[in-house]
């Protein structure tokens, strides 16, 4: 009985010591901006399909729910953070859909089967990620009118850099799922 304790607690402090790594990753791709066109590039929602990929759905929701909470509490790992404001103002604020639909794409990335050829995981990735962007779009539009180009402001600058970042986790995909079954032992 007491070994099974042991063996429970374990994988506890293993999720929180995931969780945590992942939440610091997830912050300085935030931070990290890559020359690209037409816009900076931030590897923030690369590391959100990675850490669905790699932690599955659940350890990943997890993760992503710790990294939201340390934003709102007022801990500066969100992109443009500190310099736009902090903590739940910053959150409420033109990004607040865009970082809601990191559930929903970790969800996905998390549980998807990636066992196909290259055009269907691009695809399932695609879908993965659509989430950010039609979220962020819907919360954009309600902060600042449906009458302003939604789509221009809030998507088409970043497709570019999303094709690049899906393509690199297509290539990468078999030794992620390899790294998935190592962690989630």
């Amino acid at each position: 009985m007491e070994q099974i304790r042991v063996i429970k607690n374990s994988k506890i402090v293993k999720s929180i010591f995931l969780a945590l790594i992942g939440t610091v990753v997830l912050a300085v791709s935030s931070k990290i901006k890559i020359p690209f066109y037409p816009v900076p590039m931030t590897m923030q929602t690369f590391v959100v399909l990675l850490i669905g990929i790699v932690f599955g759905w659940r350890l990943g929701l997890a993760t992503i729910s710790l990294y939201l909470f340390e934003g709102i509490i007022g801990l500066p790992v969100f992109s443009g953070t500190p310099e736009k404001g902090i903590g739940l103002v910053y959150f409420t604020g033109p990004t607040m859909g865009y970082l809601i639909g990191f559930f929903f794409a970790t969800y996905f990335a998390g549980t998807l089967n990636f066992n196909d050829n290259f055009a269907v995981k691009f695809i399932k990735l695609t879908f993965s990620v659509s989430f950010i962007y039609v979220l962020g779009v819907l919360w954009l539009g309600t902060l600042i009118g449906w009458d302003k180009p939604l789509f221009k402001l809030g998507v088409q600058p970043f497709l570019l850099a999303e094709l690049f970042k899906i393509l690199i986790l297509v290539v990468s995909l078999n030794s992620l799922k390899k790294l998935n079954k190592i962690i989630i032992k």
